[in-house]
């Protein structure tokens, strides 16, 4: 053996001596090693094997024999539907984004649509988005009760605010559209005429993007573990749209302690036991939850204390600070569930599973490198913190 040759061998033997001495001794090489060597078939998230349905089942339609396709727990349906609030101007976008929902997802699984608007939908935006799928799909209007600015809210104080704002330069400062919409998210959605035979909820806006394979039913996983209310971004709200908001909290909690839950995640959103607020909140354009929560004696109590108060027209409460506080008082940490391995997109922000079996099995289009996850405006280490390790 050449000189050359016996340099190569002994290089070799030296990295891989190093190689096996640092996954023995170095956790986090250890950890890393795995994960690049590991098979993508391996699953390592949160979600136990059973939700899954079998990679190689073909679209499921209405009348099809679920149980020939999908053995097992994963037969069970919720009694869910998507809900999407669009406006006739948003055709193509909702067009793009149930078609990536059906792709990603309920072409496997089948839930219906229940598609709101504040004005009937024209012939040509019903036709557009029905085609797209074989599921179940009704289009309503919202109530204007609902909708609206109340005629009691004093519209020159009203007006003003929202001047204040335009001056700050506050995104959709002078918008009453946007405050009606925040209202009604808050309040209202949930007891729409279309929504009131169903449970559970995702919700969709046009122009969003779902980047990876759903290969489980996550309304049959929230159901099954008692949870209420799931995210996939968290994120600090704009202080200057919600000034009052917090003081308010305190006051209905104060009022009605019965609605405080034990082991609740007020550590999430308060540093101080709740004095004070740090402004994360769940981006609520995704949300997976419990309508039921939203219908009960908590938070009916609750939104009708902050309507009362005027603040989404004095100020612009919006309506993922509002669901974020209630989800963070009136349940439990373990109620509340961050999908870590669906992949979402609401521009300008991502969430792309990091671990790479996860977005190698889920086939998914997102870059995990910039994911929003860990920016400096994202708040999901403090989650990690509150629950103990990231994604239960």
């Amino acid at each position: 053996m050449n000189t050359a040759a016996r340099y190569i061998l002994l290089i070799l033997g030296v990295v891989i001596t190093i190689h096996y001495t640092l996954t023995l001794l170095h956790e986090p090489y250890g950890r890393a090693a795995k994960d690049f060597f590991s098979s993508p078939d391996v699953d390592p998230t949160s979600v136990p094997l059973e939700y899954y349905v079998p990679p190689d089942s073909e679209s499921l339609i209405a009348g099809e024999d679920l149980e020939s396709i999908i053995p097992g727990n994963t037969t069970a349906r919720a009694n869910a539907a998507f809900v999407i609030l669009a406006r006739n101007s948003d055709i193509d976008n909702t067009v793009r984004s149930i078609r990536e929902m059906e792709e990603r997802f309920n072409r496997r699984f089948g839930y219906p649509y229940v598609v709101l608007n504040e004005v009937e939908f024209t012939e040509e935006f019903k036709e557009r988005v029905s085609v797209l799928t074989s599921a179940k799909m009704e289009f309503g209007v919202i109530p204007p009760e609902h909708w609206y600015q109340p005629d009691w809210i004093d519209e020159d104080r009203a007006a003003k605010a929202r001047a204040d704002m335009v001056k700050d330069g506050i995104i959709y400062a002078g918008s009453v559209a946007y405050r009606n919409m925040c209202r009604f998210n808050s309040g209202f959605f949930f007891k729409h005429p279309l929504l009131l035979p169903y449970r559970w909820y995702w919700r969709i806006e046009p122009d969003v993007h779902f980047h990876c394979d759903m290969q489980y039913d996550p309304f049959v996983f929230m159901e099954q573990n008692k949870k209420v209310y799931g995210f996939t971004i968290t994120m600090y709200e704009f202080e200057k749209t919600i000034p009052t908001l917090w003081g308010h909290v305190k006051e209905f909690m104060r009022l009605h302690p019965e609605h405080v839950v034990k082991d609740n995640a007020m550590n999430f959103q308060s540093g101080d036991g709740g004095e004070t607020y740090n402004l994360c909140h769940f981006w609520s354009n995704f949300e997976i939850a419990d309508m039921e929560f939203w219908r009960g004696a908590a938070y009916q109590d609750f939104f009708a204390y902050l309507e009362k108060q005027g603040g989404f027209y004095y100020e612009r409460w919006g309506d993922a600070p509002v669901h974020s506080i209630a989800a963070n008082i009136f349940a439990s940490k373990q109620q509340v569930h961050f999908f870590d391995d669906i992949g979402y997109e609401h521009n300008p922000y991502t969430h792309c599973p990091r671990d790479e079996a996860v977005w190698r099995a889920g086939r998914c289009s997102c870059d995990r490198a910039r994911s929003f996850d860990y920016d400096g405006y994202s708040c999901l280490s403090k989650w990690d913190r509150l629950v103990g390790e990231r994604g239960r």
